[in-house]
């Protein structure tokens, strides 16, 4: 097998479902897709450098012109690995009051920085007072209402309530649990700040108790231990329960330097619509608590695109809501990856990956996105370009037309 088949079969060119993709994001990104086919359309080969051309220490010299483009061996880099599932698709983890389903790295490899949960809280259920150790938890809330208790390690509790699109954030270690508030039920998606992260190794006070000797307890508590004999047999996990009423539910809320509480939809300083949609987005700045992780609520509008870009300083993972679109993943070394997603589908792009989303639906795409870091950091292509000199964005451009790369830089 040649070099170049090779190559094909191993993904590092350009597919038919990566061809379409770029065509699409052609006419949201100034031809710049047209470009990058045609770069990677270039014939590849065997290099023809031998070890030690190019001399040694200061005794470098300058070597033959090699080829246009540079060839990638399959041998020198890694699979492209897959980096979406359908997280809605999961076995969900039910007791009696809900459920929950996961996406982390124990099903999907690549994602070892972030996991993400959809959990469902039916009316009168709570998620039992339980701790993560080895993760931060951040929750965006898709529909109904629910009240958080949590207690940091000075002993100070605080109890928020929440509605669809706000925000909490509990720090690892961090004690805590959900109520569902009202007749209706609440469900909600969560991200935690580790990978490793599972529903199956949370920290419950049920399981605790459970496999706890009960003369152990009885001498903590101060009571007889066939008291604990009347206690579940295991984890309860969520448990159902009578309704708490809206009217009944406590609220007592921190200060906004220290509340786990932040109203994504309602606070303008999270507002960062971009040409194609509208993003609301929760970071250190606005929200000082969540100092590891940030996300919030991106909508891309049918036909269009968020664009070519990348994040410096942390992982990403997306949970989507409604619609269908594309998400194309760069990963160096002549590799891409495009992946359908559709509503229930969940997606992890590694910190540094290049990556765009087009929407190719006819309804709003709605994306829920978290990352691993307090604070938002993002590059885009088409700025970087713009702000390069036009000499050098020629010469990376070699064989492209001036005309073509006038368009690109004013794109």
């Amino acid at each position: 097998m040649t070099p170049r088949k090779r190559a094909q079969s191993r993904g590092a060119f350009v597919d038919s479902s990566r061809r379409a993709f770029l065509g699409s994001v052609a006419a949201g990104a100034g031809g710049l897709a047209t470009l990058s086919q045609s770069a990677m359309a270039q014939t590849a080969g065997a290099d023809i450098a031998k070890p030690g051309d190019g001399g040694f220490g200061r005794a470098a010299v300058q070597l033959p012109p090699g080829r246009a483009v540079a060839y990638h061996d399959p041998v020198d880099i890694g699979e492209m690995p897959e980096f979406t599932r359908s997280l809605d698709g999961s076995k969900p983890k039910i007791t009696s009051g809900g459920w929950a389903k996961e996406s982390t790295e124990h099903q999907l490899p690549i994602m070892k920085g972030l996991a993400g949960v959809h959990m469902f809280l039916d009316p009168g259920a709570s998620r039992e007072l339980h701790w993560h150790a080895i993760a931060a938890e951040w929750a965006f809330v898709i529909s109904g209402r629910c009240q958080t208790v949590v207690i940091d390690p000075s002993g100070q509790t605080e109890v928020n309530n929440f509605e669809p699109g706000d925000l909490w954030y509990f720090p690892k270690g961090h004690g805590h649990s959900i109520q569902t508030i009202g007749a209706e039920p609440c469900h909600f998606i969560l991200s935690f700040d580790n990978g490793s992260f599972s529903e199956h190794g949370t920290f419950s006070i049920t399981d605790w108790i459970d496999v706890t000797p009960k003369d152990m307890l009885a001498r903590n508590f101060g009571l007889s231990k066939d008291l604990f004999d009347a206690f579940p047999k295991g984890e309860t996990y969520i448990q159902s329960g009578p309704i708490l009423a809206a009217d009944k539910a406590i609220d007592a809320p921190w200060p906004r330097d220290s509340t786990h509480k932040f109203a994504l939809l309602k606070d303008v300083k999270a507002c960062r619509d971009f040409d194609g949609g509208a993003f609301n987005l929760a970071t250190v700045d606005e929200w000082p608590a969540s100092k590891t992780m940030s996300g919030g609520l991106m909508v891309i509008k049918p036909g269009r695109m968020k664009e070519l870009h990348w994040n410096p300083n942390a992982n990403e993972f997306h949970y989507y809501l409604r619609g269908k679109g594309e998400v194309a993943m760069f990963g160096s070394g002549g590799r891409c990856r495009v992946a359908g997603v559709k509503a229930g589908d969940s997606a992890y792009i590694p910190a540094g990956y290049g990556h765009a989303i087009v929407n190719t639906g006819d309804e709003d795409l709605e994306v829920v996105q978290t990352w691993d870091a307090g604070k938002f950091e993002e590059i885009t292509l088409r700025h970087w370009l713009e702000t390069s000199p036009k000499y050098l964005v020629a010469n990376n451009m070699a064989g492209v037309p001036e005309t073509t790369v006038e368009k690109l830089l004013r794109s």
